[in-house]
């Protein structure tokens, strides 16, 4: 499904080109004053379109809402460079304009206070994807470094919810159970945007066989997660380290069925996504392999996005399976979302 207004094609470089890139995850700093040409490195990676982080379960209200409001203005002064997604056809008119579309997600439910009935309020702030549990278990779900639950009778009005307000339902961060009963119970396709084959990565942020095969079963996509931590590899993860995530899961569901969601966090002097205060070992455990003295932290880089697309065609992929991988399967799952 190519909303591209022109088609892919090799770059002078001897690059391809794929007809729309998507990057499923992205954060900033959760912070009013955090730059906002940080999101120049996705233009570099001849990024369409990418999904940013604006809260998680550990962010309060206030707080989350400052940022969407910073954020926003902050994209909408840059009108030669950014354009704010509101609806699935600005991804055309972005692309046709040679501009960086940007969405917002939120990580967790807690800022929802319960109620089905913010979700919509989130959506018309841009925010285009959700997660239900970041990590620890809550009134809505359980998270993945938690004991593991089903999801709750609240959980289940909550997916409706979601599914009619024109958002992506996500799976990331949340606990196995959960995020089966979420699949299950969603009529719309259900993503983990940013995720790593539990096979390859081994640890408890990873997704296993089963939930990649049931996330394809809803028409979804899982995003393949460049985050060192759950790519396992010894440095910053590079190109061979994506495709091997990547072709586990294409060999795993289907070409249709897999996408990137890189999760780029970068750190700003002075700018802090905990300004309300948190405990951050009760989200980051240390016996989950975080904390000081844990190291693999880095991400793939953005800018190394193109790299990747010659990466897969270069161990055999079509360009029309790359185009589906880099972009092209998260905007079929964006239209019958949205």
């Amino acid at each position: 499904m190519n909303i591209a207004t022109t088609a892919p094609q090799n770059t002078t470089d001897g690059t391809y080109r794929p007809s729309f890139t998507w990057d499923a995850h992205a954060c900033l700093p959760l912070d009013t004053k955090t730059p906002i040409d940080l999101l120049d490195d996705y233009v570099a990676g001849n990024i369409d379109y990418v999904c940013v982080n604006v809260g998680m379960d550990m962010n309060s209200v206030p707080h989350i809402l400052r940022v969407i409001a910073a954020f926003r203005a902050k994209i909408a002064a840059h009108p030669d460079k950014y354009m704010q997604i509101e609806k699935f056809d600005d991804l055309a008119i972005a692309k046709s304009k040679g501009l960086l579309g940007v969405g917002f997600d939120l990580e967790g439910s807690v800022m929802l206070q319960d109620m089905p009935e913010m979700v919509p309020v989130f959506a018309k702030l841009g925010v285009k994807q959700i997660h239900f549990a970041y990590n620890r278990n809550n009134s809505v779900a359980g998270g993945c470094h938690d004991v593991d639950m089903p999801l709750t009778d609240l959980g289940r009005e909550m997916v409706k919810s979601v599914n009619a307000s024109g958002m992506i339902m996500d799976c990331s961060h949340t606990g196995r159970q959960s995020s089966l009963d979420i699949m299950a119970a969603s009529t719309k396709p259900v993503v983990f945007s940013h995720a790593n084959p539990k096979a390859l990565g081994g640890h408890e942020r990873c997704v296993d066989d089963q939930q990649i095969k049931a996330c394809a079963e809803t028409g979804g996509v899982i995003g393949i997660c460049g985050f060192q931590r759950f790519i396992k590899s010894p440095n910053a993860p590079e190109v061979p380290d994506m495709v091997k995530h990547i072709d586990y899961a294409v060999k795993l569901v289907g070409v249709d069925h897999v996408g990137i969601g890189l999760d780029t966090m970068p750190s700003v002097a002075g700018c802090d996504d905990f300004p309300d205060g948190v405990n951050r070992a009760h989200y980051w455990p240390v016996t989950s392999g975080y904390g000081p003295g844990a190291g693999g932290a880095a991400v793939f880089d953005p800018r190394k996005l193109p790299a990747l697309a010659d990466g897969l065609i270069a161990i055999g992929y079509s360009t029309d399976d790359v185009d589906k991988i880099m972009g092209e399967n998260f905007i079929r799952v964006a239209k019958q979302s949205w």
